[in-house]
């Protein structure tokens, strides 16, 4: 379903709700479609601060010149971590 930009902002509400209920309704302007209206259907599981509190665990050495030399070779090549 086309929509134009005029009835689109006077039934915006009316829209909303068919769009919430699964219509896929298109805006249009001058006959062109231009935007779409669907439902909204948000991530699964919300970020909270802390999620990985406790979940998460590095080794002794993970910030060692060793690890530091072997992530940057990995990361850029061999020739940039020997300039070093």
């Amino acid at each position: 379903m086309i929509v134009n930009i005029h009835e689109a902002k006077t039934h915006l509400s009316r829209l909303v709700a068919r769009a919430a209920a699964g219509e896929d309704i298109v805006i249009g302007k001058a006959g062109v479609p231009v935007a779409r209206l669907v439902a909204y259907r948000g991530t699964e599981t919300a970020l909270r601060f802390g999620y990985w509190k406790g979940r998460l665990t590095m080794a002794d050495d993970w910030d060692s010149e060793e690890t530091n030399h072997t992530v940057e070779r990995l990361f850029a090549g061999d020739d940039a971590a020997d300039q070093h």
